[in-house]
């Protein structure tokens, strides 16, 4: 994991005191209600339905022990006891005091975290695949070059203020599990056919209002030009995003009205005059940050233990969650072991601060004290011996972590909402609820196998909806929360948008709703077939027809 340098501290300690003096001069009456807006969105600062909200940055999803600690601490004493996991592996705390915020980034600072760049209208988090560095079939370990445009985009004096908000995402897998398609720009490690790693690079993704899967716009980039090529296009969007509406501000927009071909000669032209500055990535700033994301000294010896198959054998709880929740690591011996951040009837993502102090002694224990954040809001403990897992397990299941559920209808991706968020126009959690309710029985889910529940409380899809194999959205009718249905959407390799099944229903209905969904599924299946596989070979026509089916 990354650690910050001298000049990286002073400049998150000189960000905190700067703010302070900031929030100082808003609270004294010296700084207009409109300056300071702009001032605390480059803090993280929002104000929500009900409180302030303090988003603090995860780089790519990383967290070590002692970072978990902190947010434990900040959460029991500057927020309500809890803290929520984000789909840009963030972090949010929703009750903190504004007149509070610069102390809790001062906290933030002592533990080499921050809360810059994760609002606003600049290059917010770069995100990756959660098994990042220790799956077998990545290329390579794609967090050095999250690292890299990271310490690039921080602070970017031409980027502070571009048309909206930007995203990217790098996978460094076949299976792409950073859905990098709908994203502003997407990076995919790729060899040529000389052999050589470089970057296939995608543009224009993204979902909200105009959900759009990501054009190839260069096939093949060499690592050297990362840097210069990501700027040539950021500046080409800074000059040519509209301005004017915020609707049509994104990257993909802009895009889709030139045409990737266009768009790409713009870009060509732009790295033309900048790809042989200092721009250029010599590899031994690469070689310098690989550095920090080496291989742990793993024990060699973890694949003679016989323990794990014994305990797989002997209980039968611990063998349903262990093939639901662990995935396999690319060191035998050891395996990636999830933590979910959904159960039972408790909001997704969210996690007390006694969880995270649990979490990080586990880290501390049983995983080289790191943790790692995924896009769908749960945690993983990237390194474990095999020798272990029962016992991450066991104190799992004591804290309400181990609900083995994950990839399943009940791993639902879910936004606060209209609960807490001012742009929600509809509920989710309560709709969240009744869908565990009806799926309660966990073997009937576990026969379902592979289904990924999205819904968001808005069209701005913070729980990317679009791309759920079943995506709901919130609506307001005259004052009601209605909820639109999609089906058929992928964020994987191959991503894909969800369709609209049908008119939109009450709030009461959205389980019953996707249960005749699910009996569609079930009738029409092959053996092991999953749910976005069986959609794409008979189409919507067959769920439409069941779910709107008149009364008898």
């Amino acid at each position: 994991m990354y650690q910050y340098n001298e000049v990286d501290q002073k400049l998150v300690d000189e960000r905190v005191e700067q703010y302070r003096d900031q929030t100082r001069r808003y609270l004294a009456g010296e700084l207009p209600e409109d300056d300071f807006l702009a001032l605390r969105l480059m803090n993280g600062l929002y104000v929500q339905r009900h409180a302030p909200m303090l988003r603090v940055a995860g780089p790519y999803g990383m967290y070590n022990s002692t970072q978990l600690r902190k947010l434990a601490h900040i959460a029991r004493t500057y927020d309500k006891g809890y803290a929520h996991f984000t789909t840009r592996t963030n972090i949010q705390f929703n009750w903190p005091k504004l007149e509070e915020v610069p102390d809790i980034l001062a906290e933030l600072a002592s533990v080499q975290m921050h809360a810059i760049q994760t609002s606003g209208n600049c290059i917010r988090n770069t995100t990756t695949d959660q098994f990042a560095g220790v799956i077998a079939d990545e290329i390579e370990d794609p967090r050095p070059y999250c690292e890299i445009i990271r310490q690039w985009s921080s602070l970017h004096p031409e980027f502070a203020y571009l048309p909206r908000k930007f995203k990217i995402a790098i996978s460094a897998a076949p299976t792409d599990r950073a859905a990098t398609q709908v994203h502003d720009i997407g990076l995919h490690i790729v060899k040529n056919d000389a052999g050589e790693t470089g970057f296939e690079v995608l543009v224009g993704g993204g979902l909200g209002r105009t959900p759009v899967i990501g054009k190839q716009i260069r096939p093949f980039l060499a690592k050297e030009d990362l840097l210069s090529y990501l700027e040539a296009i950021v500046r080409v969007y800074n000059l040519n995003g509209r301005r004017d509406n915020k609707y049509k501000a994104r990257i993909k927009i802009l895009v889709q009205t030139m045409g990737i071909d266009q768009f790409r000669e713009l870009v060509d032209a732009e790295w033309e005059q900048i790809r042989d500055t200092d721009l250029k990535l010599p590899q031994t700033e690469i070689d310098r940050v690989k550095a920090f994301f080496a291989p742990f000294d793993y024990d060699a010896t973890a694949a003679e233990d016989s323990s794990l198959e014994q305990k797989l054998a002997q209980d039968e709880a611990f063998r349903t969650w262990y093939e639901r929740n662990t995935v396999a690591h690319k060191v035998a011996g050891y395996r990636i072991t999830y933590i979910s951040l959904k159960p039972y009837l408790k909001p997704a993502g969210d996690v007390t601060d006694q969880q995270l102090d649990l979490i990080a002694d586990l880290a501390d224990k049983y995983s080289f004290g790191e943790v790692r954040a995924t896009h769908n809001q749960n945690l993983v403990l990237a390194d474990v011996k095999n020798s272990d897992v029962y016992a991450v397990w066991q104190i799992l299941s004591g804290a309400n972590l181990a609900r083995p559920n994950i990839g399943t209808l009940t791993d639902m991706t879910v936004c606060p909402g209209g609960d807490f968020c001012a742009l929600a126009n509809a509920k989710t959690l309560g709709i969240a609820d009744q869908i565990n309710r009806k799926f309660e029985d966990m073997d009937y889910v576990h026969d379902l196998g592979d289904l990924k529940l999205n819904m968001s409380g808005c069209i701005n899809a913070c729980s990317h909806h679009h791309v759920g194999h079943i995506g709901i959205l919130g609506v307001d009718k005259k004052g009601e929360d209605w909820y639109q249905i999609t089906l058929g959407g992928d964020d994987g390799s191959n991503a894909a948008l969800g369709k609209v099944i049908g008119k939109s229903v009450p709030s009461d209905e959205v389980a019953d709703t996707l249960q005749k969904v699910i009996e569609v599924y079930l009738d029409n299946r092959y053996e092991n077939e999953r749910f976005i596989d069986t959609f794409q070979r008979i189409g919507i026509a067959p769920f439409k027809e069941y779910v709107y089916a008149p009364a008898n």
